[in-house]
């Protein structure tokens, strides 16, 4: 998700007084009141707060990071409001975001991201972002299962897209080593810095993702 659906030119009504600065790991029986907490062997995935919006900042907005993306915001206001946009998109069941947070910490380092492609969440599209300081940690693929599998089991999408620029080996290698299918090139297809990029298109169907023999790695037990 290379394209970032957060749009914050159209603006978004107030809503911080329904967000907390900080908040308990409680799991709801409906996702779009509160994510659950996720915990992997290196990351825990928890819903956004407001109190992430600095650490997020300093994590996302470096040249190497936003290289292949869309600008993210550039302020701590500005991430501010990009949390209250996820929340108001996840209470409406059109998307959701999880903050990553590794293990020993309670900052968020980057984010997984879903959102709806059709109605009923049937096809969906994904994406992530990570700080720098963890790439090749290992933490991409550890969260990376998680969400995946709280898309296809919780949320119930059947295909689960993500694009990345031909030119980002990096984000082509994460999803090749998750087991994600290359389906083809989507030519001039994303807008970054004045030029026009190629990008590739990578699935992941439910019931390919079920059976672990038919992806690239082993496949974690479902939460």
């Amino acid at each position: 998700m290379e394209v970032m659906p957060y749009q914050p030119e159209l603006g978004i009504e107030p809503v911080a007084s329904t967000i907390p600065e900080t908040t308990t790991a409680t799991i709801t029986s409906d996702w779009r009141e509160k994510l659950p907490t996720l915990a992997g062997r290196q990351v825990t995935l928890r819903q956004l707060r407001l109190d992430d919006a600095e650490p997020l900042l300093t994590m996302l907005t470096t040249e190497e990071v936003t290289r292949f993306i869309s600008p993210p915001p550039t302020t701590v206001e500005g991430f501010r409001r990009f949390i209250q946009w996820t929340h108001q998109e996840q209470a409406a069941g059109r998307y959701v975001c999880f903050a990553v947070v590794p293990h020993g910490m309670d900052v968020a380092v980057g984010l997984f991201q879903v959102r709806s492609l059709e109605p009923g969440f049937r096809t969906a599209e994904w994406g992530f972002i990570l700080g720098s300081p963890f790439w090749g940690s290992g933490m991409f693929v550890d969260g990376a299962q998680q969400v995946v599998d709280f898309a296809i089991e919780t949320i119930g999408v059947h295909r689960l897209e993500a694009r990345a620029a031909v030119r980002n080996g990096r984000g082509n290698g994460a999803l090749r080593k998750l087991g994600a299918v290359q389906e083809g090139v989507l030519r001039r297809s994303f807008l970054r810095h004045g030029e026009y990029l190629d990008q590739v298109l990578w699935t992941i169907l439910a019931d390919e993702w079920r059976a672990p023999h038919t992806v690239g790695i082993l496949h974690p037990s479902v939460h």
